[in-house]
């Protein structure tokens, strides 16, 4: 039996507009070695492929992996690796099986004992623990609060209990447009003592990262976060 590919989990910029301080150049040599890619969407990848410099773009063979693969389907992917190809595992943004779809095939390549790979890069979340002096030994990222009015309330009050009962920070997303809406219920619901971190376009030209309690976000002026990419944290 032939010897299984590596699987390269590959970084990704998370901000377009920014210069390359985040990635090392190590990985720009792998990425042009590889041939098979797994990624989420086609066209973003082969534009970061681009970015990495690919030259032959036009030979990169992308499998995707998304909302609309079914789930027995998803070991397929593994296929260029069985076949003794190393393969690279790209994310939209920053860095695969964080906040990624990809987590579901390297947790199947540990399964094959193919060996995973995982390369440096930006991760906005990583980041944003990183600069909200919250509790860095004890924290979780929630993903996305729920959309509906009420339950997202709910969840709020409840992330904010486990900040205060178990010293624990809790991080979280949303979809970009919907950015006002949630920084506005988070200042609506929560203690005044409670800390809110709000990091934006991350690596970016416009960055912003900053900690406030919600009583000195209401008394402050707010940076613009409508249509672009943020991480919330909450700490008591």
């Amino acid at each position: 039996m032939s010897k299984y590919g590596k699987l390269y989990l590959l970084p990704v910029p998370i901000s377009e507009e920014s210069e390359n301080n985040f990635i090392p150049q190590y990985n720009f040599t792998i990425v042009n070695s590889l041939t098979n890619f797994i990624a989420e969407d086609a066209k973003t990848a082969r534009r970061f492929l681009k970015w990495f410099g690919y030259s032959k773009i036009e030979n990169a063979e992308i499998l995707l992996l998304n909302e609309h693969t079914k789930g027995n389907t998803v070991a397929e992917l593994l296929q260029p690796l069985l076949n003794g190809k190393d393969m690279g595992l790209m994310s939209d943004a920053g860095c695969p099986g964080i906040a990624d779809p990809g987590a579901e095939v390297v947790k199947l390549a540990h399964q094959k004992n193919i060996e995973v790979i995982a390369l440096t890069g930006p991760s906005s979340i990583v980041l944003s623990i990183m600069a909200s002096g919250f509790n860095g030994q004890n924290f979780a990222f929630v993903g996305y609060l729920p959309i509906d009015k009420p339950l997202r309330l709910k969840r709020i009050k409840e992330i904010e209990t486990l900040a205060v009962k178990y010293k624990q920070a809790q991080f979280f997303i949303e979809t970009p447009y919907r950015n006002d809406q949630l920084l506005e219920a988070l200042l609506s619901s929560l203690s005044p003592e409670t800390l809110v971190f709000i990091g934006k376009d991350l690596t970016g030209p416009n960055q912003f990262m900053q900690a406030k309690t919600v009583f000195e976000w209401k008394t402050s002026v707010k940076p613009e976060i409508n249509k672009v990419p943020v991480v919330f944290g909450i700490y008591k």
